[in-house]
């Protein structure tokens, strides 16, 4: 059976919604998707709180109650993510990029692996070449949760802030931090929370195989999801001290950004 894993404040989705998917797809590519994406989905399918509709501005397309042995309609709004699997580009230089930043995490069988904010194509990478004892997929956009978990029904997803993934999935000994720009944190937060959740020695890898050039160009384009920016090596160092954490690796070239930090908690 088909399942995500939600937030308490978030949504309880069932397998039809990833045949609703599976149809979209038939019709929609990511890379031309609109700045905000609709998600039309039966409420019949769906368990929500208020505070959701409130956040994803859900609304019913009829103003009144429907006719018997009819279902209202509700459309769910997401930020557009479509820049992130537009940024895998498919040459020899990217592929290899991709396999450093895996290769940072230093993956075993017996891994906990949480991957942040990345596409899809991460993801089938990360699961073709890494056997984990878990991986949790941690997003914003329903949209790629339900895609990824057509695919990997054994692949664990999460929707929400990455600092309020519950603890259930605790200790993690890998985390990718794949697009750190997106999520609305400052770092002491996030570390604050990385710190709590990671076992001693675990890994945090933060990256981006564009690197800082790609990044302002993605800025200019999505202003609303690139919110903060990839931090430099004293910042990194400073942060990752005061949360039992060493800075030992950190590339910032042209065309990659790649950090790595171990932790160094007892």
């Amino acid at each position: 059976m088909y399942s995500l894993s939600f937030p308490s404040s978030s949504f309880a989705l069932l397998p039809s919604l990833f045949s609703f998917v599976s149809s979209r797809r038939l019709s929609l590519q990511p890379k031309k998707l609109n700045r905000l994406q609709s998600h039309f989905i039966s409420p019949q399918h769906l368990s929500f709180s208020q505070s959701n509709v409130s956040r994803y501005r859900a609304f019913c397309v009829s103003p009144t109650s429907p006719p018997e042995g009819t279902v209202s309609v509700f459309d769910f709004h997401e930020k557009d993510w479509s820049f992130l699997e537009s940024m895998e580009i498919e040459s020899t230089e990217h592929a290899q990029k991709i396999e450093r930043i895996i290769k940072a995490g230093e993956i075993s069988e017996s891994s906990r692996v949480l991957v942040s904010i990345s596409s899809e194509a991460f993801v089938d990478r990360l699961v073709e070449s890494s056997p984990t004892q878990l991986l949790l997929i941690v997003h914003d956009s329903l949209f790629t949760l339900a895609c990824v978990k057509e695919k990997y029904d054994k692949v664990k997803c999460w929707q929400g802030e990455l600092i309020y993934v519950p603890e259930k999935w605790s200790p993690l000994d890998v985390v990718f931090l794949y697009f750190l720009p997106a999520l609305p944190f400052d770092l002491d937060d996030l570390f604050k929370t990385l710190s709590q959740r990671c076992s001693s020695g675990a890994r945090v890898v933060i990256s981006h195989p564009q690197g800082r050039q790609g990044l302002e160009q993605q800025r200019k384009e999505f202003s609303d999801v690139v919110v903060s920016d990839l931090p430099d090596d004293s910042t990194l160092r400073n942060v990752a001290k005061k949360h039992s954490f060493e800075l030992t690796q950190f590339v910032d070239e042209q065309g990659l950004y790649l950090a790595v930090l171990k932790s160094s908690k007892q």
